[in-house]
């Protein structure tokens, strides 16, 4: 049986989540970080907030037959920290967030200033299309979670929770509903993924379709704060 219902949750809060945030309310072109983005850990506030997931894990109606997760830190220890790390999960690194290239660990005004030539690219070719020297498109992501996607969904299922990233999860959106680019980028202008948010897809025989996108009404519940971290605003 494949799967028909997709629960996706971004990671909690993060130490590079925190870091950006702080570069930009700052004026920084740089964003002060030392770990490589794999390794990057939850914030204090992201492990309360992977911690609150727990209650809505066990308010399910329906079992959860398979877990997918990011291979990145802060998205295993988000999943380890809801529903126990003894829970086998299948690990891809097709589901790892967008690199970013030589425009990595900068701030939007970090990027202007010290590679203007790609912010004249990132206008001119819009998020979808733009690739940092170095590093992925929106499309290139695109690419990767369609092949991990047509494998995955045809696994025994019929429910999944995948722990992920804020554009991982925009783009699976884009895959499965889908949508094309204008519809996409309209979308991306008027939401985001909260962090230890949960969005959750299921399929019909007419295809996919958003029940809830980016709930967190668990948080609420459990007293952990909301936080809004965009992840990649313009870079």
């Amino acid at each position: 049986m494949a799967v028909t219902r997709l629960w996706i949750v971004r990671h909690g809060e993060s130490e590079g989540n925190v870091a950006a945030s702080r570069a930009e309310r700052e004026g920084s072109p740089v964003i002060a970080l030392d770990e490589r983005d794999a390794d990057v850990e939850l914030s204090p506030t992201g492990r309360e907030q992977a911690e609150a997931l727990r209650t809505w894990v066990a308010s399910l109606d329906a079992p959860i037959d398979e877990y997918w997760v990011s291979p990145y830190l802060r998205a295993r220890q988000t999943l380890a920290l809801a529903v126990g790390d003894d829970r086998p999960a299948l690990v891809d690194e097709r589901l790892r967030d967008r690199e970013l290239g030589i425009l990595d660990l900068l701030t939007w005004k970090g990027v202007e200033e010290l590679h203007p030539e790609e912010a004249a690219r990132r206008r001119h070719l819009g998020k979808y299309y733009h690739r940092p020297p170095g590093g992925e498109s929106w499309a290139d992501v695109t690419l990767r979670l369609r092949s991990f996607l047509g494998e995955a969904l045809d696994r025994p299922g019929p429910s999944v929770l995948m722990v992920a990233h804020d554009a991982v999860i925009m783009l699976i959106l884009h895959v499965l509903l889908p949508l094309d680019e204008p519809e996409l980028m309209a979308f991306v202008a008027t939401h985001t993924v909260r962090n230890a948010s949960v969005t959750e897809l299921v399929r019909d025989d007419e295809g996919w379709k958003v029940v809830t996108f980016s709930a967190v009404d668990h948080l609420k519940t459990e007293g952990a704060d909301v936080t809004v971290h965009g992840g990649e605003d313009d870079a």
